[in-house]
């Protein structure tokens, strides 16, 4: 299931960012990003009051940003993204905990979580994910993984 995130609702939930934060957005762009590679999801997440200039859509990689201009709100665009997928908005995650924006999301029939469990889920997916990228590279030494190597060039070019 793809997900919809309200942005500037999740970030106060996670430890080290802060809407007060030049970079916020970018940096929840990068855990969301590490959280698409990991699960193989897609997200949208929605940011509103970008200043004049930088509003718009941005893709990085499987993370699509949207930055609501000011004036209007990210609330807004969620809920006007829910009424664009119609029947599909029960295929998707919902992710806020606003009141009014996990309402719009229950009438729309898509799965509602409040952001404290998604945070939740996010840390565990990427814990998950280092856990085993450091099960990979343990127990090898040096020289083992020379003779490993040696290997693969063999049976890649066999002799002769």
């Amino acid at each position: 299931m793809p997900y919809l995130i309200d942005g500037h609702n999740l970030i106060p939930k996670i430890p080290g960012l802060s809407l007060e934060a030049v970079d916020d957005e970018i940096r929840l762009i990068e855990l969301l990003q590490d959280f698409c590679r990991v699960q193989r999801k897609q997200v949208e997440v929605y940011f509103d009051n970008a200043p004049a200039g930088q509003s718009g859509k941005r893709r990085y990689g499987q993370v699509t940003a949207f930055f609501v201009r000011q004036g209007n709100t990210a609330d807004a665009a969620i809920r006007q993204r829910l009424a664009r997928l119609g029947k599909n908005a029960k295929n998707w995650v919902l992710v806020s905990s606003d009141g009014q924006v996990q309402a719009d999301g229950r009438s729309a029939h898509a799965r509602v979580v409040g952001s404290e469990q998604f945070r939740d889920e996010l840390r565990a997916s990427l814990e998950r994910s280092s856990q085993k990228a450091n099960l990979r590279t343990e127990g090898l030494s040096a020289d083992e993984v020379d003779e490993w190597l040696i290997l693969f060039k063999q049976k890649r070019n066999p002799p002769g």
